[in-house]
């Protein structure tokens, strides 16, 4: 069976985080997808270790399967013909170097569409490519940090907190997956008007969109919103509880769910009481109810719980860590964790793609690329490249 982009072409010039999501995750709906490296460095991740297996870095291994890598040096001017040539060849072109980067090495976007009307050009960077701030660089944890995520995330500071990060790389992931549905939404229009076109993804407008009902609360409601732990701005009981033993999470979301949990935790003469009638009732009464779960679910262990509540449906979860979560019986349940064979005979671990199409499958078929790995095979194979030409290429340290 065929995969979903089988006969989609992508180059790939991005690095780091935010433009390898987006191209890993075309990759693994099928499409070819080609990474353009700095020769003798490649992708800034191939560094950032430990840990590392054989000489690739467990960071560049989590967002760069499905891929084939190039090396070709654009600051000379045959390098930037070879990625014209390539770009002429692309149905899709993914980069996110900071914005007038890929001009001044005479490889404007828009000159490479004048050749391939059909090319989809996404461009992401900190703050889009206009604007005051255009400019300007900027990483994750900034990001974050200016589009009002860490106003939100952590303790409260009454609790002793502070403003938090998440703890991955949110705003670079979350900007890749706007641009890859992006970049399918340009080619479904390409199917309709034959052209190609711009797509902008900024980081900092990817971050700020999708605080999705905190950003909400605040128009709507005028208050600020703070930062709550793991409680919920809408929705009470919705938070980590301790239990005897440890913790757990417990997330009610209606009234039939809030009344069984109330049965379920032998409260349920609180189940009539006023104060708790409905969730806008809870949530102005949140303290006391939240103290009354608190001190029954203290009495027993979080296995215990956890049982309870299962057997009546009550949306919980145990507390776990990520060796918990990738090394469990569900994870090899629902084959969390899969291996690729690398070039280098490295049995590569890699966390599936959470889709399951039901006749068109996700790709697992290419390890993370070594740097340059398959430079002549797609010189050949993209650009008919003879042999002669790739050596002269590489003796110039072009490739």
């Amino acid at each position: 069976m065929t995969c979903p982009l089988h006969n989609t072409r992508v180059l790939d010039m991005s690095r780091i985080l935010a433009g390898p999501w987006a191209t890993q995750l075309l990759g693994d709906y099928g499409a070819d997808v080609i990474k353009v490296e700095r020769p003798g460095s490649g992708d800034d991740t191939r560094q950032w270790g430990p840990p590392w297996l054989g000489q690739q870095s467990a960071y560049f291994l989590s967002t760069n399967r499905n891929k084939r890598s190039v090396t070709i040096d654009i600051s000379t001017s045959q390098g930037q013909q070879v990625v014209r040539e390539l770009a002429a060849e692309a149905d899709v072109l993914v980069e996110n170097y900071k914005v007038g980067t890929l001009a001044r090495f005479n490889l404007d976007p828009a000159d490479l569409m004048s050749s391939n009307e059909g090319l989809i050009v996404c461009s992401i960077s900190a703050f889009g490519q206009t604007g005051s701030r255009a400019s300007e660089p900027g990483y994750d944890a900034m990001i974050q940090a200016s589009g009002g995520l860490m106003s939100i995330t952590g303790a409260p500071d009454d609790q002793g907190g502070g403003p938090q990060k998440v703890g991955v790389a949110i705003a670079d992931i979350m900007a890749g997956m706007y641009a890859s549905t992006a970049v399918l939404a340009a080619l479904n229009a390409r199917t309709q008007t034959g052209k190609g076109q711009l797509i902008d993804v900024p980081l900092y407008d990817s971050q700020v969109a999708w605080l999705a009902n905190q950003n909400m609360n605040f128009l709507v409601g005028g208050a600020v919103p703070e930062r709550m732990g793991t409680a919920h701005p809408n929705l009470v009981p919705y938070q980590a509880f301790g239990t005897s033993d440890g913790s757990l999470m417990l997330a009610v979301g209606n009234d039939r769910q809030f009344a069984d949990c109330m049965r379920s935790l032998d409260l349920e003469d609180q189940s009539g009481n006023e104060k708790f009638a409905n969730n806008e009732a809870r949530l102005a009464n949140r303290a006391e109810l939240v103290g009354l779960i608190q001190e029954r679910l203290s009495r027993n262990t979080t296995a215990h719980w956890l049982d309870v509540f299962s057997a009546s449906q009550i949306p919980s979860g145990p507390i776990n860590d990520i060796g918990e979560t990738l090394s469990g019986a569900y994870a090899n349940e629902r084959h969390l964790v899969r291996y690729l064979e690398s070039a280098a005979g490295d049995s590569v671990p890699t966390v599936a793609n959470p889709v399951d199409f039901g006749s068109t499958p996700v790709h697992y078929e290419k390890a993370p690329p070594l740097l340059g790995e398959h430079t002549e095979e797609v010189l050949k194979e993209w650009l008919g490249y003879s042999a002669e030409q790739i050596d002269g290429l590489r003796s110039g340290s072009v490739i």
